[in-house]
């Protein structure tokens, strides 16, 4: 294990303690059970890497911001360490083994794998932001971690000069198994990526089975996507600054018309009552999925809690003063999800020309995933084959450039 500096300073003791906090609640809430991952969560000073956030705020099961565009969007972070510690299990890394991560964040991630790799093992982290990279290695070599090789580039093309690797783990939301990880990864590897599914993020483990790859473990996730020629066709769109209003498209060639928008969903909206009754989890996993699979319309908004005036109410899901919920849009309408009076019940609100029309359709389709039982990440199968040069469309599998995805349930949704 790669030696970490640890000094004798009443700060530095308070921070083993928070260290000792943040992997218990890791394992209090199930993201962790493995004890090499909660040592090495006890082990590495996280707030070395975070070194103009306070180290309570750093030990927090939170995800943070590092870095925004020019428009305000988060575009680098350190990962919540429950997800880093879902995917670390996902990646079933052994000492000894060489590891490449695509998205290098704060360095954080790495400091956690070469932990977890030991002295005998290699460390290879890839960030196509040049500030981000620099960064990361400041921060590793700060931290004790000086081993890890930090590599400013395109991280769609892996890093040929450390292949073949047992391991590869994509700490970004990609759109698609890029060729080169799969040509670097050695013939018995293990890769871990959160892939888009239409819009929703899934962290799959895959290897190899014969022609093609399958999913060994699936689990929820959301991460910040991929920057580069391989980002994918995603449109994130603020709409309202001043609450952060922000809608975001699974694969729209054009951005939406703003201020027709607003404007319509400044006018009162209409509802109209889906009879569903369910909570936060189901809704974010099941039916986000059932909406990106079968409706080619859905959409994702979200907007700061704490905004003075909001367009958003009662939403299925609030994080850290954000609020989150799903829906459809076609042209200036759009419908999203609410919480109804009534405790727990959805309700499909339409606001725009044809909003009426398109609460109708949501609650058709959130009223069809229930008749479904509800099917969520629990028993998800996704296969990706290569994808054929000249080959007919398959019903019901989703096209990407280089893959082809299937999806299925192996056990019967509950």
């Amino acid at each position: 294990m790669p030696e970490c500096v640890v000094h004798t300073s009443a700060e530095n003791v308070d921070t083993q303690a928070l260290r000792d906090g943040l992997a218990a609640v890791v394992h209090e809430n199930g993201a962790a059970t493995d004890e090499l991952i909660l040592a090495a969560l006890r082990t590495v000073p996280r707030h070395l890497f975070l070194p103009d956030v306070p180290p309570e705020q750093a030990y927090r099961d939170d995800a943070i911001v590092t870095k925004r565009d020019e428009h305000g969007l988060p575009i680098s972070s350190s990962s919540q360490p429950s997800i880093m510690a879902i995917m670390l299990a996902q990646l079933d890394i052994r000492p000894g083994q060489r590891v490449l991560e695509i998205g290098a964040g704060t360095g954080y991630n790495a400091a956690l794998l070469a932990h977890l790799v030991g002295p005998s093992g290699r460390v290879t982290t890839v960030d196509i932001d040049p500030d981000v990279a620099a960064q990361a290695k400041a921060n590793l070599a700060g931290a004790g971690f000086p081993g890890v090789t930090v590599v400013c580039a395109d991280g769609a093309a892996g890093f040929a000069p450390g292949a073949p690797y047992d391991r590869m783990i994509a700490t970004v939301g990609v759109w698609d198994l890029a060729p080169a990880w799969l040509a670097q990864l050695g013939p018995a590897g293990r890769i871990v990526v959160p892939l888009d599914v239409r819009g929703v993020h899934r962290s799959i483990a895959f290897e190899r089975a014969d022609d093609h790859w399958v999913s060994r473990s699936v689990q929820p996730c959301g991460f910040m996507r991929m920057r580069g020629p391989a980002a994918g066709p995603e449109l994130v769109q603020v709409l309202a600054a001043d609450s952060e209003l922000t809608l975001t498209l699974p694969d729209a060639a054009d951005g939406p018309d703003v201020a027709g928008l607003l404007a319509g969903w400044d006018a009162p909206g209409v509802e109209v009552a889906t009879g569903i009754v369910t909570s936060q989890p189901p809704v974010f996993d099941g039916l986000s999925l059932w909406l990106a699979i079968h409706e080619p319309r859905w959409c994702i908004v979200s907007e700061r809690t704490t905004a003075l005036t909001s367009r958003l109410r009662d939403t299925p899901l609030r994080v850290q003063h954000m609020s989150h919920t799903i829906g459809i849009i076609d042209g200036t309408s759009i419908a999203v999800l609410a919480l109804a009076s009534t405790p727990g019940e959805l309700t499909a609100i339409g606001h725009g020309p044809t909003g009426a029309d398109l609460a109708a359709d949501l609650a058709t389709r959130t009223r069809a995933w229930d008749a479904a039982d509800r099917p969520g990440t629990p028993g998800l199968r996704i296969d990706a084959y290569p994808k054929p040069t000249a080959d007919a469309r398959i019903a019901g599998a989703i096209e990407k450039t280089h893959t082809r995805l299937v999806l299925s349930w192996t056990t019967p949704p509950t």
